[in-house]
């Protein structure tokens, strides 16, 4: 079953790319007590990734925190090591990314999709979402191959 608007994010492990490693954290934990601008990806470093989706939340974070985000997150079933490298190339200090490393939270969020004919296995589907204090505000799933939906422009006219 799929996430929807109004239900709570599950509990599940995540870390967090720091510069000294990964911060193991819970969905839980992270989410609690704060609004989050939370964006998916299929993988870091991947095209549509790296050239569009990350830049976009990374031009807006000033506005989106401006309109009330307190944190802007990244998410993709990658390790912490990929995910802290992504931002360091291509991210700021305004994006917390977040390891979904064995997909945990796309399965149990229902956003999961096969990427196995590019050598990928299971990822997860691209989209953005609004989470306030551990309940889904807003949700923006991508068709597969798009992007739009889950853009911080996009996000940004929602919040």
């Amino acid at each position: 079953m799929t996430i929807s608007v109004g239900d709570r994010i599950p509990d599940v492990p995540l870390a967090i790319a720091t510069p000294d490693g990964p911060q193991p954290t819970t969905s839980t934990a992270f989410f609690a007590g704060k609004r989050v601008a939370l964006f998916a990806v299929p993988g870091a470093f991947t095209p549509t990734c790296s050239a569009r989706h990350l830049p976009s939340y990374v031009d807006k974070a000033g506005e989106l925190k401006a309109k009330g985000i307190d944190a802007i997150a990244a998410i993709s079933v990658n390790d912490a090591f990929v995910m802290g490298a992504w931002n360091k190339a291509d991210g700021s200090d305004d994006i917390t990314m977040l390891a979904d490393g064995n997909g945990d939270f796309a399965e149990a969020i229902g956003l999961t999709m096969d990427g196995s004919k590019f050598g990928m296995g299971k990822r997860s589907q691209r989209y953005s979402m609004v989470v306030n204090d551990g309940v889904v505000e807003k949700l923006n799933v991508e068709a597969p191959g798009e992007y739009n939906a889950s853009s911080a422009e996009t996000l940004l006219e929602q919040v």
